[in-house]
């Protein structure tokens, strides 16, 4: 029992730390106003990320595109990993590295919002996308663990989790991505049912 108190312990802590930033809260309520503005203008939200970033990229295009806390209209939030023969046929004929690069030449447009996940921010094809993305003019949101590696400098945002554990970067991030998907939610269609 005392391991377990332990390890919640020290996802709680990097929580206790992400609330003491006043820089890292300012810069997710950008990330929320940015987000709305470009839902609300008729942009789109794209994702990006491996493994577990994966996950909760798709996860987080979910809360979006389906409903988070009521009923209301779907919002345009992909995750560009979903289509396995896409994804599989791109990384045989050019390379993994441009699999999310060449998502975002489709589907991106100036005024979306891509959102990348890397937890040590160094995954290439992650990076490249960023690239991609801000070459094309989408405002690019990078969600990172601390240092916010290489790709910090493609980002017009950077959430910078402090912490250089993989799992708890990855549990901030979902709570991130839930603080984002209620603030936009009720920020585009107030708090009740947009019936």
């Amino acid at each position: 029992m005392r391991h377990v108190r332990e390890i919640i312990h020290a996802s709680i802590d990097v929580k206790s730390a992400m609330v003491a930033d006043d820089g890292l809260l300012a810069t997710i309520e950008r990330v929320a106003d940015t987000l709305t503005e470009s839902l609300r203008g008729g942009g789109k939200a794209l994702f990006c990320g491996n493994g577990g970033s994966a996950a909760d990229a798709q996860h987080f295009a979910a809360e979006l595109s389906g409903r988070f806390l009521f009923d209301r209209p779907p919002l345009p939030a992909e995750a560009l990993h979903t289509n396995t023969s896409y994804l599989t046929a791109v990384a045989n004929d050019y390379s993994y590295e441009e699999v999310y690069a060449r998502a975002v030449r489709a589907s991106g447009r100036p005024g979306d919002v891509l959102i990348a996940l890397s937890t040590s921010g160094n995954a290439a094809n992650v990076v490249r996308a960023a690239e991609v993305a801000s070459e094309n003019g989408l405002v690019v949101v990078g969600m990172t663990g601390q240092t916010g590696g290489a790709l910090k400098t493609h980002c017009s945002y950077l959430i910078a989790v402090p912490s250089s554990v993989t799992a708890h970067i990855q549990e901030a991030h979902i709570t991130i991505a839930h603080a984002l998907s209620e603030i936009v939610e009720a920020r585009l269609f107030g708090t009740g049912s947009a019936g």
